[in-house]
């Protein structure tokens, strides 16, 4: 018998399956790659700063302490390639915007933002950078694409497909799915928890996100990321991705004329060089109505779990709080009241 079903192939479950690996934790993963394309087509980025209200992004400096060595820890064991540190290039459009930047950065974002001020310069001419910029530090990217498919063959048990919710079996300590058995099982299934019977009263507040990946010349970003409204950063020779849409009414992974007219506005306000659109995408985004993640364990069934939520900075947020979640699953510890979905039990107990 296994310790643990994962459903889900996104960036929650396979980075809680690599978590368990770390404790010897026997499971098998189960999920179609294709069914959500959120995961996949992320961006991967974070970043320390909420840009709208310059302030520190929740646990900023915990979070990214730990992805840094849980992603390249994974690249060694990989022999992959898909963590990329960056700053962030954010231009400055008034004297006000500069002199609060300063501000900041002398006091409670000084461990982020660089104290300097640049002016724009010849390398920016394909920018769309005024006069002068500020520079934001320990941020980067995770390759999504190349990420997943290095976690696919780290699985030993590992079956593509649409996770069936009406063949789990729930006994009072094992759970059966078809020919699997395991003391328990984890849901990781991102936006699409709205059609687990057992997690859909779970108050989600999933965003559709569009992105494009573009061709241009004479863009200098080798290890930066223009963010204005919205974001730009290189892939490699003339190939950069640039994103993002928020919409919380169209709820599909399809990607819309809507959606593109808006990403091209924003990379019109980012650039000002021809470009080429190589690729329209879009994808669903799990967030919660607190921007927190959603984890722990059901209020009836005790050995059915849940990990979700990771919204916009899952990056960020899943090497952190998957390591804090098999700690509370080997019970070695209590989980944050924050993300623990007990905070929403009432949902439940109404629904």
């Amino acid at each position: 018998m296994l310790d643990l079903i994962i459903v889900g192939k996104g960036l929650a479950a396979n980075i809680i399956a690599l978590r368990l690996q770390e404790h010897q934790i026997h499971y098998c993963i189960i999920g179609e790659p294709s069914l959500s394309n959120c995961s996949r087509i992320a961006a991967g980025l974070w970043n320390p700063i909420v840009f709208k209200r310059m302030t520190l992004s929740w646990k900023a400096d915990e979070l990214i302490k730990e992805l840094k060595e849980f992603y390249t820890s994974i690249e060694k064991r990989t022999g992959s390639q898909f963590y990329n540190e960056r700053v962030i290039i954010k231009p400055f459009f008034s004297e006000e915007e500069k002199n609060f930047w300063v501000k900041k950065s002398q006091d409670d974002l000084s461990q982020f933002i660089d104290k300097q001020i640049y002016a724009a310069n010849s390398q920016h001419n394909g920018l769309v950078i005024p006069n002068s910029y500020g520079l934001v530090n320990n941020c980067g990217n995770i390759d999504m694409h190349n990420f997943l498919n290095s976690c696919e063959h780290l699985h030993p048990e590992n079956k593509n497909e649409v996770f069936d919710h009406s063949q789990l079996q729930i006994n009072e300590d094992h759970v059966v799915y078809k020919n699997i058995k395991a003391k328990n099982i984890i849901f990781c299934e991102g936006y699409l928890v709205k059609n687990n019977p057992f997690f859909n009263w779970i108050p989600m507040n999933s965003v559709k996100g569009e992105i494009l990946d573009i061709e241009a010349e004479g863009i200098e970003l080798e290890k930066q990321i223009l963010n204005h409204n919205a974001f730009i950063f290189k892939l490699k020779d003339k190939s950069f991705k640039m994103g993002s849409t928020y919409d919380w009414n169209e709820l599909s992974d399809d990607a819309s004329e809507k959606g593109k007219q808006e990403l091209i506005e924003k990379l019109n306000g980012l650039i000002k060089t021809p470009y080429k659109i190589i690729s329209h995408k879009a994808g669903v985004r799990p967030s919660t109505i607190d921007r927190r993640p959603i984890i722990g364990r059901h209020p009836l069934h005790k050995n059915l779990f849940v990990f979700n939520g990771l919204g916009t900075k899952g990056v960020m947020l899943a090497p952190y709080f998957s390591k804090k979640f098999v700690h509370f699953y080997l019970n070695k510890g209590a989980l944050d009241p924050e993300v623990d979905v007990k905070r929403f039990y009432s949902k439940f107990n109404n629904g």
